[in-house]
């Protein structure tokens, strides 16, 4: 969520600005740890519903960060400067909202910024996670094999994400068509059917009356739906763009039935993959698990990953820190635990990441398996069953005749 910014440096001067953050209170809690004093934290209203990654909006799609990242990466490694780097693929990249986020970087590096720092200015193309990935990189030295971390990373997250959308793309054609069809049928096909019927003069089955009945409400009164239908999705929306209401969302989500496992996987996947790729980057245990909160997508892991900060800083390990919530697996702390005892906590974040990773492929695939012939029958069912009740009174008054 994209926030508009107030406040005063050290220096005594008033700074605006936006920042990308899950909430307001991380937002405020992110520019104070840059020494900022907040005035004023309020969301961006262009945020909205459309404001999402639409290219003929002026939205970054993620495949358009991926390549850039890769780009990058390469053109790093060929020691191309900073200043070249980000001026060519500003110049070759086809996402309008891309070109005008590096030519701000390009012009912010000439001007002594650091890399990250004229990323940070560009919130709607550079996550938290990203920036502080490169200012990792910058601190260490390591800013070519960092961009190559990040190019890495981000493919596997979008590969993940693009897997899980394009699943549901079948079902919700499915979906859609069905219930197409059925309102045709109910508005066009049913009423020229019900005027034989009724002209027949013959007793109609009682499941014929109920389909006859939906039709005639639909004919009537769908506009009276239609309308209920827009606001309860208006008033959906609007209880959702808030904190509980996400948090309620979000919960919901990974405790469907059958979904609600897919779901958990996916998170705990870009925990895995997240906290893996920060930690093999050099930066701190506490931050890496404050801007993996940040970016995890769900409220419940967020608090999960706020939690935790505080327990790492009060001592305590990030197994420990973890086994105080159900929603983590006993597999992932036992094995957070292992890698502890053995200083290899990344590996077994990489080793964690890829199970995970195929875990959501394999039940991606299972879910695409039944969700196809069950949305063929269910469909051949409506169709069927609307025309079965119908048709047979009619076969009746034919065969009496």
């Amino acid at each position: 969520m994209l926030f508009n910014y107030k406040v005063v440096t050290k220096e005594g001067q008033e700074k605006k600005g936006q920042i990308e953050a899950a909430s307001s209170e991380i937002a405020v809690a992110t520019l104070q740890r840059r020494e900022y004093v907040v005035v004023s934290v309020v969301p961006d209203k262009q945020g909205g519903i459309f404001g999402g990654d639409i290219p003929f909006l002026g939205g970054v799609k993620m495949k358009d960060i991926v390549l850039m990242s890769k780009q990058a990466s390469t053109l790093f490694e060929a020691q191309v400067s900073a200043v070249k780097t980000f001026e060519l693929l500003g110049q070759n990249s086809e996402s309008k909202g891309i070109q005008k986020a590096l030519a701000q970087v390009t012009d912010d590096i000439r001007g002594g910024t650091s890399i990250s720092g004229a990323m940070a200015k560009q919130p709607k193309v550079f996550s938290n996670f990203y920036v502080n990935m490169v200012r990792a990189g910058e601190e260490s030295g390591q800013l070519t094999e960092t961009f190559i971390f990040l190019a890495d990373y981000l493919e596997r997250s979008y590969a993940l994400t693009s897997k899980t959308k394009n699943a549901l793309v079948y079902p919700s054609f499915i979906i859609t068509t069905f219930i197409g069809v059925m309102i045709l049928m109910l508005v066009k096909v049913i009423p020229q059917i019900a005027g034989i019927l009724e002209g027949q003069g013959s007793e109609i089955p009682a499941y014929t009356k109920v389909t006859l009945g939906i039709s005639d409400f639909f004919v009537n009164y769908g506009w009276v739906l239609l309308i209920l239908v827009v606001v309860a999705g208006a008033a959906i929306g609007r209880v959702l763009a808030t904190e509980s209401g996400r948090a309620w969302f979000d919960r919901l989500k990974i405790s469907l039935p059958g979904f609600g496992n897919l779901y958990r996987k996916i998170y705990l996947a870009r925990i895995s993959d997240n906290i893996n790729t920060m930690l093999t980057s050099g930066i701190p245990v506490v931050r890496t698990l404050e801007i993996a909160g940040d970016v995890v997508g769900n409220k419940v892991f967020q608090e999960v990953l706020e939690d935790a900060v505080e327990q790492v800083k009060g001592g305590n390990s990030l197994s420990s820190a973890f086994d105080r919530h159900e929603e983590i697996p006993q597999i992932m702390v036992q094995m957070i635990k292992v890698g502890e005892e053995t200083g290899s906590v990344g590996k077994i974040l990489k080793t964690l990441a890829n199970f995970y990773n195929k875990e959501v492929t394999g039940a991606v695939d299972t879910l695409i398996g039944l969700i196809e012939p069950a949305m063929i029958i269910l469909l051949g069912l409506g169709v069927g069953g609307l025309l079965m009740s119908v048709m047979i009174p009619i076969y009746s008054v034919a065969g009496n005749i």
